[in-house]
């Protein structure tokens, strides 16, 4: 495979509608334990059958975290087990199992405050269990709008929807056209709705800057932090983590006005909160494809002597 397309994002999540559909006949008839058990064995299939993934998991181990070649081993496997559970998680709360988890929360009656009062901007990353939050905002919930590349399968949606595991938002779909996205947050914030991006993925050909996060050089989407910019509406960072006895935690970490109004600044302030969360939470970490560009080439003095070494505009984060 082509290294460059193994540092590609195409939009779409990995699984099929089988998968989907054989989580869902187990989660009905026997339950979310039995799920997890079985979860166990089908991990292996993707470390057999998805090199990419293990390959990108692999060197974000040996790479960003520092972990020997045993520990990165054992951690690939429970990485894989990990963003497993989070999925069945996802299909149980939507079927209506929430008394079957734990929840607690970060900064939560500051962001119930600011939310009865104005249209907010909810910032994420492919991190933890990022809607598992939705089921429990109740009239809150109905009232979220995911900007996302909507490229999931629709056979994979109708299953889900067919078996009662529907999600309760709405979605603005950016791959139908940015103008028509565009109408749709300045609608869905003008009626005090919220809006919520992942701001960590871009699509190849799409406008994208440089940010330094876990001591490596990543390109991030410049969309959001534009939008973002000029809507001047209240903006929170949002993860909700996956902790041990089925908790989940959701963290509401608030930008200041000033954050908000300057783009370079509310990007540095989300790379410093989305690095402090993966640090915390190393096997949620779930983008699996190579994330990190190459270490860039020292340049030559006779480059540096013509002006040739052009950086790419970067935002560091605060340590």
């Amino acid at each position: 495979m082509d290294r460059k397309q193994e540092r590609q994002w195409n939009g779409k999540s990995r699984g099929g509608s089988f998968g989907y559909l054989f989580f869902v006949f187990i989660l009905k008839v026997f339950g979310i334990r039995f799920a997890y058990a079985v979860l166990a064995a089908v991990v292996f299939h993707f470390l057999l059958f998805a090199p990419k993934a293990v390959r990108a998991i692999w060197a974000y181990n040996r790479k960003r975290l520092g972990y020997g070649g045993m520990k990165s081993a054992v951690e690939l496997y429970r990485h894989f087990y990990v963003f497993g559970q989070t999925l069945i998680d996802r299909m149980a709360l939507r079927a209506g199992l929430q008394h079957k988890y734990r929840f607690e929360f970060e900064n939560y009656d500051r962001f119930i405050e600011v939310i009865s009062n104005s249209g907010v901007v909810m910032m994420g990353a492919h991190v933890g269990c990022w809607d598992a939050g939705s089921v429990f905002f109740g009239a809150y919930g109905k009232k979220i709008n995911i900007v996302m590349f909507d490229a999931e399968h629709e056979r994979i949606k109708k299953v889900l929807e067919k078996n009662g595991c529907g999600a309760d938002y709405k979605i603005i779909a950016v791959n139908k056209g940015s103008v028509e996205a565009m109408v749709q947050i300045k609608l869905a914030l003008d009626k005090g709705e919220y809006v919520c991006f992942n701001a960590d993925r871009y699509v190849d050909g799409k406008a994208t800057f440089a940010a330094e996060f876990l001591d490596g050089e990543v390109l991030l989407p410049d969309g959001p932090f534009r939008i973002v910019a000029r809507c001047r509406m209240p903006v929170f960072f949002y993860y909700a983590m996956r902790e041990k006895k089925r908790t989940y935690r959701f963290i509401f970490i608030e930008a200041t006005p000033g954050e908000v109004k300057n783009e370079k600044k509310l990007v540095e302030r989300y790379v410093d909160s989305l690095e402090r969360i993966v640090r915390s939470y190393p096997r949620q970490w779930f983008n699996f494809y190579h994330f990190w560009n190459k270490p860039r080439r020292r340049p030559s003095l006779l480059e540096v002597c013509r002006g040739e070494n052009r950086e790419a505009k970067s935002y560091r984060p605060k340590k």
